[in-house]
């Protein structure tokens, strides 16, 4: 662990296993090592933020233990079971569902086909040109769940491409927790916008994170210390600190490292 590094960890009860848990993990591209040396826990139902400096390595974390990308070295675990050299859709399998920084959604298909999308794959459902979707009942009933869930129900048959920017992150959203995981993690999920829609984006993840666990990298410090349980900060591929809200505040190092030039930059 980091000297600068909290262990005030919240304890886990007995026989339950961290969400999440990197350990010593490292990644490097050619030469340049992007990610050095990480030690992080993620504990079961807790919300989560990950911030840092442009640069820090924040998305690269984020890809390995989507599985996007490889490790050099270490391990990540996802509800007790290393995930190292599983692809992406088995590591969903286990209970991870993640968005995107950039809005990844199909912007010619409806709202209600994009979801439609997401929870066939989850259901276990596979093309086959004997019987039509439609019919799926148990599909579209989760289909019309998750669409109250984003509140996009009343945008059911537009197309996607013509959401607002904020609707299109709420439909990305609807897309991560529609096979109901246990695990979210979210990539700037109100990178872009407004006060208003940041507002509407704070109160969303509230809701469609109750009773799971959320792992998000943020860089609007209101929505950090209005969402998160605790933050982890990372700086140059380290975590520096990790901490409840309260404490990664009043850290010295930590406003030396960023937060500081963060609030600076956000006023």
């Amino acid at each position: 662990m980091n000297a600068l590094t909290s262990s005030n960890e919240t304890p886990l009860s007995e026989g339950q296993v961290a969400a999440l848990q990197l350990r010593e993990v490292h990644k490097q591209f050619g030469q340049t090592q992007i990610i050095r040396g990480v030690d992080l826990k993620v504990q079961t139902g807790e919300r989560h933020a990950l911030i840092g400096p442009n640069g820090a390595g924040k998305s690269t974390l984020f890809h390995l233990i989507s599985g996007r990308i490889t490790l050099s070295s270490g391990d990540i675990s996802v509800l007790g079971q290393s995930i190292v050299g599983k692809r992406p859709f088995d590591i969903n399998r286990l209970g991870l569902s993640r968005s995107f920084q950039v809005t990844n959604i199909f912007p010619r298909l409806s709202v209600f086909e994009n979801i439609r999308c997401s929870v066939l794959w989850q259901m276990g459902h596979r093309y086959a040109f004997w019987y039509g979707v439609s019919k799926l009942n148990a599909v579209t009933a989760r289909c019309n769940q998750v669409m109250e869930q984003i509140n996009l129900h009343t945008r059911k048959d537009t197309p996607a491409g013509v959401l607002t920017y904020a609707e299109q992150r709420a439909l990305e959203i609807g897309l991560a927790i529609a096979a109901d995981p246990k695990i979210i993690i979210l990539d700037e999920p109100t990178a872009g916008m407004s006060r208003s829609e940041t507002a509407y984006a704070i109160d969303l993840i509230r809701r469609v994170s109750e009773g799971k666990t959320l792992f998000m990298v943020e860089h609007d410090m209101s929505v950090v210390f209005g969402l998160a349980d605790r933050i982890s900060v990372l700086v140059y591929g380290q975590v520096i600190a990790s901490d409840v809200p309260e404490r990664i505040r009043g850290n010295q190092a930590v406003r030396e490292a960023y937060l500081g030039q963060a609030e600076e930059h956000a006023g």
